[in-house]
């Protein structure tokens, strides 16, 4: 009660692994250097290998939102015909992207706990055979929801355009065999499933999308993917890199790989099916039923409740931060994370602060029910894997 340790729950950024934290104490070298050249090697092939594509990979010091902002200036040319999939506050982001660099984006939109169906964008590429590419979110961190990358990429793979998708949650909370279904631009971030803090953002790119990349005329500097290509190669960034965070993120690295990319992809899953369980057990319904993801669920507070005073009981009674809605659901629905650094007993520990929160809040409930829902999934996978 007197002590309270912060936790951070929210889908990004996320825990650190301590040991990546610790990495970013040894960044007083060179970046010009052969000592860290090998570092920067490593990070470029490793993102590759928990990646699973044999396409280039990119990385950049930026924001996953700089990884966005250079497929689109990098790859298209002004009036390009494009698609964009908005089904919540980051598809939107998408489609100001596009809009910024003079596309032609015919932007399809559905609610937010929604997802875009492929037939939507097999009718749209039907529609207009000049389109170019087709963006969309692996995983909406804004509603909880996953879209159906498999079954698209198929509907794209048909045609000439590029598929480009933010799996800036995606990666490491979901199955994306980039090369096997088309994805020609996959987009990541460091302080999601890869444990570290925000600042780096990597890309992979396929020869398709480089190829439409040799007819881009838009304007692009610091975002230069020919130029970030040739120096990655050499074992350097075009500019000065975030040193720091490479480290880590290098470090993050070797432990995804110790565990596996299918493993870490199986645990967010694993504590998303439990968190759903236990919200079932208190009487809360997951905001998004129809297509629900890994990286995070979005919860609807109880009627009459804001979930701003669910996000702030968290954070003023337990040190813990939650995310509420973003864009039109803030105060309908709070969020909590899967992806990275998490394991059962953090969401235990979420579980019973959010029964005594509902308690205080006009919401009762029996203590343990939304525990005990979380620990019977537990121990069943936990039986599962001894055999």
């Amino acid at each position: 009660m007197y002590i309270k340790k912060q936790r951070l729950l929210t889908p990004g950024p996320t825990p650190l692994y301590p040991p990546a934290l610790q990495a970013m104490m040894r960044a007083d070298m060179h970046h010009r250097t052969e000592d860290f050249r090998k570092v920067y090697r490593a990070c470029l092939a490793d993102l590759k290998e928990v990646m699973g594509t044999s396409n280039d990979v990119l990385m950049f010091a930026a924001s996953g939102t700089g990884a966005m902002d250079a497929s689109v200036s990098n790859l298209f040319s002004k009036g390009d015909k494009v698609i964009v999939c908005v089904a919540g506050k980051f598809g939107e982001r998408w489609a100001d992207i596009v809009k910024a660099y003079g596309l032609d984006a015919n932007v399809i939109t559905v609610p937010y706990g929604h997802v875009v169906k492929p037939e939507q964008v097999e009718r749209a590429l039907q529609a207009e055979p000049a389109t170019k590419g087709v963006f969309v979110q692996a995983s909406e961190t804004s509603t909880g929801a996953v879209h159906d990358v498999e079954a698209i990429g198929r509907a794209i793979a048909k045609t000439s355009a590029i598929f480009v998708v933010d799996a800036i949650t995606g990666l490491g909370t979901m199955p994306l065999d980039i090369d096997g279904w088309g994805l020609d631009v996959v987009i990541g971030g460091s302080q999601k499933a890869f444990m570290v803090p925000p600042g780096l953002a990597f890309m992979s790119v396929s020869p398709k999308a480089w190829k439409l990349g040799d007819t881009s005329n838009l304007p692009h500097f610091y975002f230069n993917l020919k130029k970030e290509k040739k120096s990655g190669d050499a074992g350097e960034s075009s500019w000065t890199p975030a040193t720091a965070m490479i480290l880590a993120l290098g470090e993050a690295l070797l432990y995804i790989k110790r565990i596996g990319m299918a493993d870490l992809i199986k645990n967010a899953q694993m504590l998303a099916q439990a968190t759903r369980a236990a919200a079932a057990k208190l009487g809360l319904e997951i905001f998004s039923t129809a297509s629900p993801g890994s990286s995070v669920t979005a919860i609807k507070a109880p009627a009459g409740m804001d979930s701003g005073v669910i996000v702030k009981e968290f954070r003023d009674r337990f040190g813990s931060i939650i995310a509420n809605g973003q864009g039109s659901m803030k105060g309908q629905i709070f969020r909590i994370a899967h992806l990275g650094y998490f394991d059962f007993a953090d969401l235990f520990a979420m579980i019973a602060c959010l029964e005594i929160i509902l308690n205080a809040n006009g919401h009762p409930v029996q203590y343990g029910t939304g525990v005990a829902a979380a620990q019977e999934l537990y121990a069943q996978a936990a039986v599962k894997s001894l055999k």
